[in-house]
């Protein structure tokens, strides 16, 4: 039984005439009777007394129309209420301050276009503040760089972004193409992320492992002001390629490393499945999707898709 054929029936039923109902329906009066006669068929009844006048329900056939119309109201309801929630509600997104520079507009406007009606809280922190969100339930969904399963909170990676030192060419200036030593990169002076920071973790071990120590000048954890130091030639720094999305100066030039562990993974992680909402799960989509795109359009600096 498939639910044109209750569609049918009701519309046939409520005009009295097979033509009337084939009209209003859309279809031609003899794919009608024979969807009708199909339904008599599996339910082993005659549902419609035929005559020249029209057609009128028999017995059975008024006891299945309440029952088809009653079915039919359901599945509209249903419909209807998949359709509200998946475009409709409000959702809490974690974006790190580098991520938000190169996603968040495009992500917004995607979001838009797609789901006019799904209102998002975008809040900008660093990795560490968005997953203790994520495990307080004050977000829904972040993108940050700790894998794995942390409290009740799911991750999958995402991109993979290579670590680039950043500095301006009053400062110092490297050939191109090349990739630079960290013991050259030591040498000048630094503004680095504070010890929180798990980028700050991954260059100490790498200064580490090639026995060449920083010239640090200052610890620095917001973004913007960091950069501002950078292109003010006050120092250099070592940054995720995102952190050149907002820079237009081009005096500031971004050099590859000599290292290979300098990369930094991007993990985008969400509330157990079953605890997201229509609403979460097409950003979800939509996150994935648009960093997909950006990779691909080499509009994310530095940046490769994950191979999971």
């Amino acid at each position: 039984m498939e639910l044109r054929q209750l569609r049918y029936f009701v519309k046939v039923v409520e005009l009295g005439s097979m033509g009337q109902a084939a009209q209003s329906l859309g279809v031609v009066t003899s794919a009608l009777s024979q969807q009708i006669s199909r339904l008599e068929s599996e339910l082993s009844t005659v549902l419609l007394r035929r005559s020249a006048t029209g057609v009128t329900p028999t017995e059975a056939g008024l006891a299945f129309w309440q029952q088809a119309q009653l079915a039919l109201r359901h599945v509209d309801e249903a419909v209807n209420a998949a359709q509200n929630a998946r475009l409709s509600g409000h959702v809490r997104l974690g974006l790190t301050p580098t991520t938000a520079s190169v996603l968040g507009v495009p992500l917004l406007k995607a979001m838009r276009a797609q789901y006019p009606d799904v209102r998002l809280q975008v809040v900008e922190s660093l990795s560490g503040n968005l997953s203790a969100m994520l495990n307080a339930r004050l977000l829904d969904l972040a993108i940050v760089f700790q894998g794995g399963s942390r409290g009740r909170w799911l991750t999958q990676p995402l991109l993979n972004e290579q670590l680039l030192l950043m500095v301006h060419e009053d400062l110092a200036v490297f050939p191109d193409g090349k990739a630079l030593q960290l013991d050259a990169v030591a040498q000048l002076p630094l503004v680095l992320p504070s010890g929180t920071h798990g980028l700050r973790a991954v260059l100490n071990a790498a200064f580490e492992r090639a026995q060449a120590w920083p010239n640090l000048l200052a610890d620095v954890d917001g973004l913007a002001l960091l950069m501002d130091i950078v292109q003010a030639g006050i120092a250099a720094t070592v940054q995720p390629g995102s952190a050149m999305a907002r820079i237009t100066n081009p005096a500031l030039h971004a050099y590859p490393l000599d290292e290979p562990t300098l990369r930094r993974v991007s993990y985008l992680a969400t509330l157990p499945e079953e605890e997201l909402s229509p609403a979460a799960l097409a950003l979800r989509r939509t996150i994935l999707d648009v960093a997909s795109d950006l990779v691909n359009q080499d509009r994310w600096p530095g940046a490769s898709l994950h191979e999971s």
